[in-house]
């Protein structure tokens, strides 16, 4: 290895590690407010990349119909509870067309849209818009009702999303994988690296990201209401913050960072149904360097982890996943000695 090739792996890690990051801060956001270690992350970057190559392709993506089902399930339960706590009619009809009301506008938008083969952009920010709504309608569908269970209880109920998750995607997307094509195809000399465009789109899209989640949580109402829910909960309920809207909020930031990072990842590696879920465990073990509660420190994490699987491809390529998990492990036993806990009751 020589200086060249170290400064080469650098850039491919530091690119990864931008995505990464992205979703360790949404894996972060999550347990902080929801106390959700929440697994399927993954299947959003997955259902972005593959919704953005299927209306490539002028077909409707199986998100669509994903989004109709979850939407009408959440209204016909919202009207089958509502009728047995004998809530007025007018309510409950008002409570069932909000919740259905931008799915379906979103689906029929998807469905005139699709065939007429949009530009890149309008597909990416179509995409966007399909996913993101995914993640209040599955916080409603698996953790509302159990947003007081213990963390080993919400646990267990993400693995069991995640196989959901992934049997859906099965189902809507194939097994064949797909690869979209670049935002932006320029390339450009810098040196001994030459960097492509849609390096250039990851990292400044990451970065502009991560700068308007800062100044979502500093500055705005909504993002103070999450701060407060992650630290207190109770104390949040007693001054007025409703922890389902909380939660529901926080799952769809979630669903937009994974959509996101999918719509950057995409054209740089062949997408399956499935691959949503390495990925997502890469901006896990991002997530733990900060101890899921620190926000900086898990962007460091995930720039270690984009580094230490860049580098661990040139060196031991068929280990290099191996590399990157096991990093974990010492990460782990470090805390458990620095702050050990007691058993939770």
């Amino acid at each position: 290895m020589d200086g060249s090739i170290a400064s080469i792996l650098a850039l491919d890690g530091i690119t990864n590690g931008a995505v990464y990051a992205l979703l360790a801060l949404a894996i972060v956001l999550l347990f902080a407010v929801t106390r959700v270690i929440f697994i399927p992350q993954g299947e959003f970057v997955a259902f972005g990349a593959l919704t953005l190559a299927l209306l490539q392709t002028g077909a409707v993506p199986g998100t669509v119909w994903l989004l109709l089902l979850l939407a009408a399930g959440m209204a016909l339960g919202e009207l089958g509870n509502g009728w047995r706590q004998r809530r007025p009619l007018k309510a409950l009809v008002l409570g069932a067309l909000r919740t259905l009301a931008w799915p379906v506008a979103i689906s029929l938008l998807t469905i005139w849209a699709a065939p007429r083969h949009w530009p890149l952009l309008a597909q990416a920010a179509l995409t966007l818009a399909i996913v993101t709504p995914l993640g209040s309608l599955v916080y409603r569908a698996a953790y509302e009702s159990l947003a007081d269970a213990s963390v080993l209880v919400l646990l267990i109920v993400s693995v069991g999303v995640h196989f959901v998750l992934t049997g859906l995607g099965l189902y809507f997307f194939g097994a064949e994988g797909y690869r979209n094509p670049p935002f932006w195809d320029e390339r450009f000399n810098a040196g001994p690296l030459m960097l492509s465009g849609q390096t250039l789109i990851v990292l400044a899209a990451s970065f502009a990201l991560i700068v308007m989640l800062w100044l979502f949580f500093e500055r705005s109402l909504w993002g103070k209401a999450l701060r407060a829910t992650a630290v207190n909960r109770l104390g949040a309920r007693l001054m007025g913050i409703s922890s389902s809207s909380a939660g529901r909020l926080s799952f769809s930031l979630a669903a937009f960072i994974g959509a996101l990072s999918g719509l950057l990842i995409g054209p740089t590696t062949t997408v399956f149904y499935d691959s949503g879920f390495l990925i997502g465990l890469k901006g896990f073990v991002a997530a733990v360097f900060g101890g899921l509660a620190s926000y900086p420190l898990a962007l460091v994490g995930a720039l270690g982890v984009g580094l230490l699987e860049s580098f661990g491809s040139f060196w031991a390529s068929a280990f290099k996943e191996v590399i990157v998990f096991s990093a974990i492990l010492p990460v782990l036993l470090w805390r458990s000695l620095r702050d050990p806990h007691g058993e939770e009751h």
